[in-house]
């Protein structure tokens, strides 16, 4: 009966250092786990914010439709321009009183155009699959709108690009992901998005912090 008796203790003291081995080990790799897919999901948030910012640039507004964003990188093209200063005669002010006047003005050069998608992405063609989730196991994309933001009267062009942390972290323990998702800290990635640009909100950063990169 005392060997029987031992054996028991035995099992329990084995099977509760395996509980508290796994509660040290099983965050640890989490976390490994979770940095590596985060650094891979901002790194197209930061592609998508490029070419939304281009977007704005040259139309005025930024995109909500993915096929449309990419056919606008495939054909697009900055205009190159020039600010020089320069004066002019007044010829109202002139008219008026009969006396010669020189006023200041800027003008506006056009020097050429260049390709966006050489400018932003030089030769790749990731940005045809910036909206794909780059995590493996999982098919989805990133969610993403536009519209605009009314302030003051002026409508603002906003857009947002995210995904979910539970969609880039699918396969890993429920309760870490729900901690995770709940976590508030200037070293991680708040709330349970990984998000750039804000749909309520004028911005264009991203919620990351400054580990995987400048999120402005």
């Amino acid at each position: 009966m005392k060997l029987v008796i031992q054996l028991v203790l035995w099992i329990v003291i084995i099977f509760l250092g395996y509980l508290v081995f796994n509660s040290i080990y099983e965050p640890i790799q989490f976390n490994k786990v979770k940095e590596a897919r985060y650094a891979k999901v901002i790194e197209n948030l930061k592609d998508i914010r490029d070419a939304e910012l281009a977007h704005r640039t040259v139309t005025g507004k930024f995109e909500g439709d993915w096929d449309n964003l990419v056919k606008f990188i495939d054909t697009a093209q900055f205009t190159l321009t020039q600010r020089r200063d320069t004066t002019v005669m007044d010829e109202e002010y002139r008219k008026t009183y009969g006396v010669d006047r020189r006023v200041e003005i800027v003008v506006i050069d056009t020097l050429g155009y260049k390709s966006v998608k050489d400018s932003l992405f030089k030769g790749s063609n990731r940005y045809k699959t910036m909206m794909n989730v780059p995590v493996k196991g999982v098919d989805a994309k990133f969610q993403l709108d536009a519209g605009t933001l009314d302030k003051s009267g002026n409508k603002i062009p906003v857009f947002e690009a995210k995904v979910a942390k539970e969609v880039i972290l699918h396969d890993q323990n429920k309760d870490l992901i729900n901690q995770e998702e709940e976590v508030v800290s200037v070293d991680n990635v708040n709330g349970p998005f990984i998000s750039v640009g804000s749909m309520e909100e004028i911005k264009t950063s991203g919620n990351w912090p400054l580990k995987y990169g400048d999120a402005e």
